[in-house]
């Protein structure tokens, strides 16, 4: 046998090896993006983008004023009150919303109060002047609260204000 037919005789498993190491990569690479679908690693749910402003604020029963925290909706997506879709934290403890079916949606043009209610020892969050959810000033003057909204399905935050009374 002469040197050339030999030379050829031996590359002749050159090709099926390639050829198996490049069908397994495409079953791992196919195998991977099936994966991906199936088990729901798609992108992460947005969280509502809205523009929120806290300010401090007072409410009058008649012969008691209290300091509560005023969150205006000035801009941006709808806000649905449930517990199950947003979530208002004031300084680390999660508030109570005191919402209806008919005032749960935070729009554009909204206001929210944040009150405190000492005797149950519980924040509350409420779309109106609600003065049965307070029985004391939320902070007095000279004290900064931080309030967190936050958007429970994706937990991101929506917003993150410091209030200075």
């Amino acid at each position: 046998m002469s040197k050339s037919n030999q030379f050829l005789k031996e590359e002749d498993a050159v090709s099926p090896v390639i050829g198996v190491i490049l069908m397994v990569a495409i079953t791992v690479i196919l195998a991977a993006v099936i994966a991906a679908f199936v088990f729901g690693m798609g992108p992460p749910e947005q969280a509502p983008q809205a523009s929120l402003r806290a300010s401090s604020a007072t409410i009058t029963d008649g012969s008691y004023t209290f300091s509560v925290i005023k969150i205006e909706h000035q801009g941006g997506g709808e806000l649905v009150l449930q517990p199950a879709n947003t979530r208002v934290v004031v300084d680390g403890t999660v508030a109570e919303l005191v919402v209806t079916p008919a005032n749960s949606t935070f729009n554009a043009g909204n206001v929210m109060y944040v009150s405190w209610f000492n005797s149950t020892d519980k924040y509350y969050v409420d779309t109106f002047k609600n003065t049965t959810a307070v029985d004391d000033d939320i902070a007095t003057t000279g004290d900064t609260v931080n309030v967190k909204v936050v958007d429970v399905s994706s937990q991101q935050m929506i917003a993150d204000m410091n209030v200075r009374f």
